[in-house]
């Protein structure tokens, strides 16, 4: 946000245009009002109102997108406000769909939406009778998406959906497993955690922000219950594993299409080649790397072969990619909205970065205030510089940590900690809590 900030002051400055207000900040409950007001007036979006799109699917026989954007998060806001506002090339394609904006998850059928629910921007496209043709919407950093997703990349995913959509249900056991087994909870508000706070509905009447279920609140939900019954595994600490994490690059402008691949990775053994287009993984038809992020997380963290078809220079080829036991451990979950649960309940409530020095990690966070202030308690300050943390010393990674606490300890087990400060090693320590 703050380099499109800066981009539009830049602007400004060369055309002689009006500087937005410095202190104009519009506040949160004004935020999701006026997007409703704005979305409803437009008339081209159902507005949280998805038994109304499906209505619509069944009698015009027009397959259905639909837009969940946690209002009013920031991240990817730009891809939204892009594809919201439907320059030409978009608004041709979103013609041909039924579209819903989703802006709460309150009372969303999770046997049907299975996404990461860490973002705040994630595209669906189905069809009438639930049918997934594809997933959108990816991130691998907390602000810089760039990468991952582009409005390019949304309208490759959309022109995949729709050729889907023309040879369905000739494909529709084709697309079976892109739909997975029934979760434990139907709804997110009968989740333990969120069930005596939320309701199916959001508030209008009164405080609309307030009555909102966002999409990483599900994701602490899941984890907080993980671990109240020590079954926090692999696959519910790294979920949707990118790609990155076996050294597979993708363009974010087309759909699954090779950039390059990371030298001696599992991606560059398997002979991924820049330019190589995977319309395929495990049989699954992929529109986008979500979708290959969906195949992944239903990948065994204990390891497996899979099988992508590409296209290579216009001809087709089977590549066989081998993911080792622990493959999953390699992912990146520092950005992760849940993560933040993670580390009060492992870390004593710091926030661990890479040391530019490359000796232990860089304390650059400390929670002030219960329960996120055990490491405060125990002495720990910002700037400190961990080289010990329980058994492990000299620690290069904080989702190392986290899983050491989380999944080889247990609450009420106290963890000593090595720190350095100004050139001294200070030891001290704190016990994990209950979740």
């Amino acid at each position: 946000m703050k380099k499109y900030l800066a981009l539009a002051l830049l602007g400004a400055l060369v055309t002689g245009a009006a500087l937005p207000p410095a202190q104009q900040k519009v506040d949160r409950e004004t935020k999701v009002r006026d997007d409703k007001k704005k979305l409803e007036a437009s008339g081209y979006w159902h507005y949280n109102d998805l038994p109304a799109a499906f209505a619509e699917a069944k009698t015009t026989g027009k397959p259905i997108v639909v837009v969940l954007r946690c209002i009013p998060c920031e991240e990817c806001v730009k891809l939204d406000d892009e594809v919201i506002e439907a320059n030409a090339q978009m608004k041709g394609l979103l013609d041909k769909f039924v579209r819903v904006r989703q802006i709460s998850t309150n009372g969303l059928d999770l046997s049907l939406f299975q996404y990461d629910t860490d973002q705040s921007f994630a595209v669906f496209l189905l069809n009438a009778d639930g049918t997934i043709y594809g997933r959108y919407g990816t991130r691998s950093h907390r602000t810089e998406w760039q990468g991952d997703v582009s409005v390019e990349g949304m309208a490759k995913a959309l022109e995949g959906a729709l050729a889907l959509h023309k040879d369905y249900p000739k494909n529709k056991a084709l697309l079976a497993t892109k739909r997975g087994p029934a979760p434990e909870f139907a709804k997110p508000e009968l989740f333990p955690s969120l069930r005596a706070k939320y309701t199916p509905f959001l508030n209008y009447e009164g405080k609309v922000v307030p009555s909102c279920i966002h999409c990483h609140q599900i994701s602490d939900a899941q984890k907080e219950l993980a671990l109240q019954r020590r079954q926090l595994t692999d696959t519910i600490l790294y979920p949707y594993p990118h790609p990155k994490s076996f050294g597979l690059i993708l363009n974010p402008k087309e759909r699954p299409a090779v950039l390059k691949t990371e030298p001696g990775s599992d991606a560059q053994k398997a002979g991924f080649l820049p330019g190589d287009v995977i319309l395929s993984l495990e049989g699954q038809p992929l529109l986008s790397l979500a979708d290959m992020q969906w195949v992944l997380n239903t990948t065994p963290a204990a390891g497996a072969t899979l099988k992508a078809s590409v296209v290579r220079a216009g001809k087709p080829k089977t590549i066989t990619l081998t993911l080792p036991d622990g493959w999953r451990k390699r992912d990146d979950i520092s950005w992760r909205v849940s993560t933040w649960g993670l580390r009060r309940a492992g870390l004593g409530g710091m926030k661990l970065d890479p040391n530019p020095s490359g000796k232990g990690l860089l304390v650059g966070h400390v929670g002030q205030f219960a329960p996120h202030d055990l490491a405060k308690k125990a002495g720990v300050v910002k700037g400190d510089i961990l080289m010990g943390f329980d058994t492990v010393t000299n620690p290069t990674s904080e989702t190392g940590l986290i899983a050491h606490a989380l999944q080889v300890k247990k609450p009420g087990d106290t963890i000593p900690l090595t720190i350095q400060r100004n050139g001294q090693t200070i030891n001290t320590s704190f016990v994990l809590p209950a979740p």
